[in-house]
């Protein structure tokens, strides 16, 4: 891959972002992952075999999605050089989330400048993993923000990151570790041996670029500010908070966010009824506003565009 078309597959998620009437490599990965975690369980029943399950999952999928992905590049280019190149940002852009997450957050942030919390709250409902369903003005701008600074890094840098390092078949490779870890990657009852591979597998395609995402979501704070106290007080609340989250990803992100927003994000979640208390990163405010997830968006948005224009220069170095 080279720079202009990481440029122009950037852009083509831009402009389009996530249509449902265009096939998109991710639900064809949720509809594999959701047929082999209800299949898997009919002959797997211990942890142990459990755990063995969703290890060949964790490395048969990526593993699978990524000699796809090169066989279609390959095969495309093989036709007509045009053809490839099309395939090839068109298979990048499927691997970028930033304008869907955008979509998302704004169709939280209309309904709640227009005080309908019933429509902001499923809204949300849509992104978080959380129960939303009572949650106050000031809880849901806290989980959009929180969403906002964790899908700029799963949802954008770390694409990007892939995208360079080898091109759309390990982008969509690393997608499929993350749709693995969202689908069945979690702690309760039912997928804490199944998931337990994916987890630990996404944790680490994350390491490196949660730290960036950080790293850009702070620049990208001066910038839209043109305040440096905004990026030491994002500076600050990283290097203090950012390990605290139980995530050895997440934090990072969430902590720059909250500094540079001058907010406090964490606190109490509940999920399926059930608190889950997370830790405070940040030390503003306690109360949010719906600003502030206009600020955090626009963060975004800089750190994402930010993030290709520096993929595309070290392409262009190569």
């Amino acid at each position: 891959m080279i720079g202009s078309e990481l440029l122009l597959a950037a852009g083509l998620d831009l402009m389009i972002g996530d249509p449902h009437w265009i096939p998109h490599p991710v639900r064809a990965m949720g509809l594999i992952i959701e047929w082999y975690d209800n299949h898997v369980r009919r002959i797997c029943r211990s942890p142990i075999a459990l755990r063995l399950a969703g290890s060949v999952l964790a490395l048969g999928l990526p593993t699978v999605v990524y000699v796809v992905v090169c066989w279609m590049v390959a095969e495309a280019g093989a036709v007509a050089d045009w053809l490839g190149v099309v395939v090839t940002i068109g298979l990048a852009a499927t691997a970028l989330a930033g304008r869907d997450l955008w979509d998302h957050v704004q169709a939280v942030k209309h309904p709640l400048q227009q005080g309908d919390m019933i429509a902001a709250r499923q809204a949300l409902a849509m992104i978080v993993g959380r129960d939303t369903h009572q949650l106050s003005e000031s809880e849901v701008v806290r989980a959009t923000v929180e969403t906002v600074a964790e899908s700029t890094a799963d949802g954008v840098i770390a694409p990007l990151f892939y995208l360079v390092l080898g091109g759309p078949p390990l982008a969509l490779a690393y997608k499929a570790v993350n749709t693995l870890d969202s689908m069945v990657g979690h702690r309760d009852e039912r997928h804490i041996d199944l998931g337990w591979a994916s987890a630990r597998l996404d944790d680490l395609a994350n390491w490196i670029p949660a730290r960036l995402a950080a790293g850009l979501l702070l620049l990208a704070s001066g910038l839209v500010t043109l305040k440096l106290n905004c990026m030491m007080s994002g500076w600050r609340a990283l290097l203090r908070d950012g390990g605290k989250h139980p995530s050895p990803n997440s934090g990072r992100p969430e902590a720059a966010m909250a500094g540079a927003l001058g907010v406090q994000l964490g606190g109490t979640n509940y999920y399926e009824g059930m608190a889950n208390e997370r830790p405070i990163l940040g030390d503003g405010r306690q109360e949010l506003v719906v600003g502030d997830i206009t600020f955090a968006a626009q963060l975004m948005a800089v750190a994402s565009l930010l993030g290709a224009m520096i993929g595309a220069g070290m392409l262009w170095l190569q």
